[in-house]
């Protein structure tokens, strides 16, 4: 079966902690988020999870940091 047709909380447990995802950016966006990521020292897709956890965060503080 496609895992994109399955149920998220299975492909979740199945897969550990973490499910993957393909996010397109515009060019100059993804090149920014790469200058952040050489100049912190970590990966990209560290970036792109830090900023959808402040984003969380900051619009619904009620779910807390989740890990």
């Amino acid at each position: 079966m496609n895992a994109a047709k399955r149920d998220p909380e299975k492909i979740k447990a199945e897969s550990g902690s973490a499910v993957r995802a393909s996010i397109s950016f515009p060019p100059e966006m993804y090149e920014t988020l790469e200058a952040i990521a050489r100049e912190k020292k970590v990966s990209l897709a560290w970036v792109v999870r830090e900023a959808a956890e402040r984003y969380i965060g900051e619009k619904w503080p009620l779910f807390g940091k989740r890990t």
